[in-house]
């Protein structure tokens, strides 16, 4: 066909992404598609979870996802997505683009999902969230105020916190671990705008901050007294379904950013190589592939903090073990909330099974599946991690090699990329997710790329420095902190954040 596919990525979610009426698709199929609201063929399957409906089209001349949030009119959803992805927000009118670079003779199709407002690719779900929620209060909870808690390990704090900054009927609260984010990731979240959120401290690390979170929820007495208060509580943590939903699409924008130039063909297979801690980035390329995207291997990158590499090597997963604190803080959890979706997948939805797991894991520190999943996570997915050296020295020879310059977690999937093709030889065209920028994370990128060099103390001398040595532009949204007052200085123990939560909104 010569037909190209032009994905105009988040356009529509609720409608075809690629510029395809019906009649096109009966004619690519060779059979019809069903008269009814979805529009698929009547004999195909469809992939339901947590009550959303998605299909894909698959073969070697089509991939095609059709319309689901039935809950949504369409003019709901393209409400939310104009509103959403912006060429002011993301900086051009694509906001996931396909950058390319070669490393050790291999070429690499880098993902970069941090053209937002916070240069991180949590931008991609969290501004549409927020739009997502609030046209949901209305459906569902009309008058009612959402209160956002969030646990973070740097980029979904941020992220979080712009996106609802100023949200009509919401409160947001930010929970980060005192010493586990950069200091970029730091002054971002405390100097946070907006007459509706809260950044707090906390004296331990991420798993922290998300078990306290989870504790929250699940307080009877305090969901009690948000309901008083005509309050209910939300989340834009990963646990959170509509974080997952949007990121599902930008790995079928690049599969199709890869056909368009000519790299692969319509229904080759890709890999897929993502940065990962709490699994939902990943995840979201799992479920892209159930609805139909032709993906080989999942290819799971972990820093020192190596609890998902070594579970999907042997089954078992254990989170008793020492706690690294990295130079790629995003991923410096050993308790992964999104796994658990992944085991239900695959346990064939058996909630009772999840259920055993997740006790065992909560009350013991860790559990093994059975031989069945793990023969299926073993056959999909392949587990492997750098240490900090090893991070430096990626960025190092990626800048050296093509002058691409990287943020830390993008390192480590690189490296994890290259320690796949070296053990396994295959070479199926691959696309890196890369998650931050550079700048986020200055002080480690500059040591990386200028070895030896003396480092300003400051961190946005050393951004200003690391411009100097890489000539790469430094994002707006980054540049524009340097003279912005740091709002919030709140620092708590873990078993008082929910009496914080409580004073920040004001409940007795």
């Amino acid at each position: 066909m010569s037909k190209k596919y032009e994905l105009v990525p988040y356009k529509s979610i609720g409608e075809f992404v690629f510029g395809m009426n019906r009649y096109d698709i009966q004619q690519i199929l060779g059979k019809p598609i069903s008269s009814g609201r979805y529009g698929f063929p009547v004999e195909d399957r469809f992939f339901d979870d947590y009550g959303f409906f998605y299909t894909m089209f698959s073969n070697k001349n089509l991939l095609e996802a059709v319309e689901f949030f039935p809950e949504f009119t369409e003019e709901e959803i393209n409400d939310c997505v104009e509103n959403a992805y912006t060429k002011e927000k993301f900086g051009s009118d694509n906001p996931a683009p396909l950058a390319y670079a070669k490393l050790n003779g291999k070429e690499l199709n880098i993902l970069e999902l941090w053209h937002g407002p916070t240069c991180a690719f949590k931008d991609m779900a969290l501004q549409i969230l927020p739009h997502f929620l609030t046209k949901s209060l209305k459906k569902t909870y009309d008058g009612k105020d959402a209160v956002i808690l969030v646990a973070t390990s740097g980029d979904t704090g941020k992220a979080a916190l712009e996106g609802f900054k100023d949200v009509d009927h919401t409160k947001i609260i930010v929970f980060y671990p005192v010493d586990g984010v950069s200091p970029m990731q730091k002054h971002q979240m405390n100097t946070q705008e907006g007459n509706n959120v809260t950044v707090c401290a906390i004296k331990g690390n991420f798993d922290d901050a998300q078990t306290g979170v989870k504790k929250i929820f699940t307080t009877p007495e305090i969901s009690a007294k948000l309901e008083a208060n005509n309050m209910l509580f939300s989340s834009a943590n990963s646990i959170n379904w509509g974080r997952l939903l949007p990121q599902i699409v930008y790995y079928i924008s690049a599969y199709c950013d890869l056909v368009n130039a000519g790299k692969i063909a319509m229904g080759d297979k890709i890999n897929v190589v993502v940065p990962t801690g709490n699994f939902g980035n990943i995840l979201a390329s799992y479920y892209a592939s159930i609805m139909g995207l032709p993906i080989n291997k999942f290819i799971c990158a972990s820093n020192s903090n190596n609890v998902l590499s070594d579970f999907i090597k042997t089954g078992v997963y254990d989170k008793n073990r020492h706690f690294y604190t990295t130079i790629s803080p995003s991923m410096d959890i050993l308790v992964s909330s999104n796994l658990e979706r992944l085991l239900y997948k695959l346990s064939g939805n058996n909630a009772d099974t999840t259920k055993e797991l997740m006790t065992a894991l909560k009350t013991v520190g860790k559990y093994e599946v059975s031989d069945e999943i793990k023969a299926e996570i073993t056959s999909k997915f392949f587990g492997g991690f750098c240490n900090d050296e090893q991070t430096k020295a990626t960025i190092k020879a990626l800048f050296d090699t093509d002058n691409y310059l990287c943020d830390t977690h993008t390192a480590v999937a690189v490296n994890v990329y290259e320690q796949y093709v070296e053990q396994t030889g295959d070479t199926t065209p691959s696309v890196i997710a890369s998650t931050a920028s550079p700048y986020k994370f200055s002080k480690a990128v500059l040591e990386a790329v200028s070895e030896g060099t003396d480092l300003p103390e400051n961190e946005f001398d050393m951004v200003e420095k690391l411009f100097e040595v890489s000539n790469a532009p430094v994002p707006a949204p980054l540049a524009a902190l340097k003279d912005k007052k740091a709002r919030f200085s709140d620092v708590t123990e873990v078993n008082s954040m929910p009496q914080y939560v409580l004073d920040a909104l004001n409940i007795k």
